[in-house]
């Protein structure tokens, strides 16, 4: 069997490897891919997004990493891709994924959706809140996972 767990990875956190470990373990083969968005303005570059997620996804042999732009649904199509594996840390989340949901359903109705948590160790970290430590100098090292760090570093220093 094979899945998708896709998402902007703007940067990729604890919680995303978390999931991706988990994913690794439930499935033949995983693809992590990228949207590229063209409507959601991204602080990190796609190149810096695909190296820290490359390097985070290494270990893993049944992981492939990959963008796309465009829908999911016709992505999931194109790659013979039937189940989207989300991750969840919370209520929230849950909630947005179900409207997600039922979106991808209508346009592709024998995708597969599956909800897959996090550890609660990591529920409170989001993309957002390490964008926003990296944005004001703050070290946000704790919240993404080591393969990632200096490749995630080295982007902010640039800037």
């Amino acid at each position: 069997m094979k899945c998708v767990f896709a998402g902007t990875f703007d940067p990729i956190t604890l919680g995303h490897e978390n999931v991706i470990k988990k994913a690794s373990e439930l499935f033949d083969e995983v693809v992590v891919a990228i949207c590229v968005n063209r409507t959601k303005s991204t602080m990190f570059s796609l190149e810096t997004r695909l190296n820290a997620l490359n390097a985070v996804c290494l270990p893993y042999k049944n992981v492939k990493v990959t963008h796309y732009e465009g829908f999911l649904v016709d992505f999931m199509r194109e790659n013979a891709i039937k189940y989207n594996l989300r991750g969840v840390r919370s209520a929230v989340d849950y909630e947005y994924e179900t409207a997600m949901h039922e979106v991808n359903s209508a346009l592709l109705p024998d995708a597969v959706t599956l909800y897959l948590p996090c550890e609660t160790s990591f529920r409170h970290v989001s993309s957002t809140l390490v964008r926003e430590m990296a944005f004001y100098g703050k070290d946000f090292s704790a919240f993404v996972p080591t393969a990632a760090r200096e490749i995630l570093e080295n982007d902010v220093k640039k800037r």
